[in-house]
C-alpha cells in the first residue's frame, strides 16, 4: 500500500474499534481506517456481514479481529474490549458507529421504538465509550469518534426519537471530552447529512421525503461515503491533536439555514 500523501494522517501501528461495521457507513469507515494503516476490530450483531470486510482489510496487509457484538448488551461489549486487548495489547481509536432510526410521526411513536433507538444510539454509544475509555485512561491516550448526525443539531420530520438521541450524543461527546482531556483522550463526533445506506434507502425512495431532503442540502446532492470518511480519518489521526469536544458537521450546508 502506498503511504498516505499527508503523513500526519498515517494510522500505521494504531488499533481502531468500529461498531456497526458490517454494512453502510461502518463498513466504509472500517476499510478507510485500514487503508490509512490501522489494524481494526470490527463489530456487528451479524457475523456474516463482517467476513467480507475482514477479507478486504487483510488484503491491505492489516490485522483484523472480528467480533460479534450487540452494543446494547454490556457483557458482550466488555468481552470485545477484553479480547481486543489480548489480541493487540492496546486500543487507540473507537468509532461509535452503530445506530438505528425508526421513522415515525411524533403522535405515532411507540415506547418500544423510542427505547430501541435510545438503547443503540445513546446508551450503547456511552457504554462502548466507557469500556474502551477505561483502557485509554490506563494508556493515557486515545481518540473516540461518535457518529452523530445533522439530526442532533436540527429538527427533522418523523425523527423525534432519532433527533433526541443524536442531540444527546452530541452533548455526551462534550461531557466525555471535558472529563477525559486530562488523560489525553480526545472525544469528537461527526454529524453527516443523509447518505444512501441500507437504513436510509427505503426512506429516500419516497419522492416526498427525498424532495424534502434535497431541498435542504445546499450542495444539491446526498453525501457519499467518501465525504464522511475524510472527517473520520482527520479525527482519528495526529492531524487533530488539538481538537476535542467538537461536532464536525458534514451536511452539505443543511444547518447553514
Amino acid at each position: 500500500m502506498e503511504k498516505p500523501p499527508f503523513p500526519e494522517f498515517d494510522l500505521s501501528g494504531k488499533v481502531a474499534v468500529v461498531t456497526g461495521a458490517g454494512r453502510g457507513m461502518g463498513y466504509h469507515i472500517s476499510l478507510a481506517l485500514a487503508r490509512y494503516g490501522a489494524d481494526i476490530v470490527i463489530c456487528s450483531r451479524t457475523l456474516s456481514e463482517l467476513e467480507k470486510l475482514g477479507d478486504e482489510a487483510e488484503k491491505l496487509g492489516r490485522k483484523v479481529l472480528i467480533q460479534q457484538m450487540d452494543v446494547t448488551k454490556l457483557p458482550e461489549v466488555h468481552a470485545m474490549v477484553e479480547t481486543s486487548i489480548k489480541t493487540f495489547d492496546h486500543i487507540d481509536i473507537l468509532v461509535n458507529n452503530a445506530g438505528l432510526n425508526i421513522p415515525q410521526w411524533a403522535e405515532e411513536v411507540t415506547e418500544e421504538a423510542w427505547d430501541k433507538v435510545f438503547d443503540i444510539n445513546l446508551k450503547g454509544a456511552f457504554f462502548c465509550a466507557q469500556a474502551v475509555g477505561k483502557v485509554m485512561i490506563q494508556q493515557k491516550k486515545g481518540k473516540i469518534i461518535n457518529v452523530s448526525s445533522q439530526s442532533g443539531s436540527v429538527g427533522l420530520i418523523m425523527r423525534s426519537a432519532y433527533c433526541a438521541s443524536k442531540g444527546g450524543l452530541n452533548i455526551l461527546t462534550k461531557v466525555l471530552a471535558l472529563e477525559w482531556a486530562k488523560h489525553n483522550i480526545l472525544v469528537n463526533a461527526i454529524a453527516p447529512t443523509f447518505l444512501e445506506t441500507p437504513m436510509t434507502k427505503p426512506m429516500l425512495e419516497k419522492k416526498e421525503f427525498r424532495d424534502y431532503v434535497m431541498g435542504n442540502i445546499l450542495l444539491g446532492r446526498l453525501a457519499k461515503f467518501e465525504d464522511v470518511i475524510g472527517g473520520v480519518i482527520y479525527l482519528a489521526s495526529e492531524a487533530s491533536n488539538m481538537v476535542t469536544g467538537h461536532i464536525l458537521l458534514i451536511d452539505g450546508g443543511w444547518t447553514a439555514h
